[in-house]
């Protein structure tokens, strides 16, 4: 599935302008920003209703786009983690301090994901970084699963929306331990 160029280039300038943009995941609609910006991640969370104390996932399109914001584990750790992606797994791994506390909430660790969703992908390698990527849904209401559903719940108030089938998952990814490999969210 190939996004079209003007799409890509929307959501991209969207983005570079602290905005939020929505897009298909491996199983729900999720909101994207840029996680640097506590701005953008501010509206994620207004428009959620989410407490910025519970974190959030940053999502990549590859492991060196998210060194930045993780501590490396023990190497049986992170190779338990990189034998996963790209695909539809979440990893807990240690925040380093350039990880900000509006990404991380009260937690010391960071959930990250290299997706091979290929909507996110290419959103993550034009952007050049990590986005965040949460559930398109107000706190207590079901994940969008659908371009219309993210309308339904957010009117006008995103700056882009991306065209794209859902990855095939019934439920959003399993999220892990890196350090221990318990299942933290099935």
């Amino acid at each position: 599935m190939d996004i079209a160029p003007w799409h890509l280039r929307s959501a991209i300038a969207a983005l570079a302008r602290g905005g939020v943009v929505a897009c298909p995941t491996e199983a729900v609609w999720g909101l994207s920003c840029d996680p640097l910006s506590e701005r953008a991640v501010t509206r994620v969370l207004e428009l959620k209703d989410r407490p910025w104390g519970k974190g959030l996932i940053l999502v990549a399109a590859d492991f060196a786009q998210l060194a930045p914001f993780v501590e490396a584990p023990s190497n049986n750790a992170l190779k338990r983690a990189t034998a996963t992606w790209p695909g539809p797994a979440t990893w807990i791994f240690p925040a380093t301090d350039y990880c900000p506390m509006w990404i991380s909430g009260d937690h010391d660790g960071v959930a990250v994901r290299v997706t091979a969703h290929p909507v996110v992908r290419a959103l993550c390698k034009r952007w050049g970084g990590p986005l965040v990527s949460t559930s398109a849904n107000p706190a207590g209401r079901e994940p969008a699963r659908s371009a219309f559903e993210v309308r339904r719940y957010f009117r006008d108030e995103l700056d882009a929306i991306v065209p794209g089938a859902l990855g095939g998952l019934a439920k959003p990814t399993t999220i892990r331990d890196v350090s221990t490999g318990h299942i933290l969210r099935r």
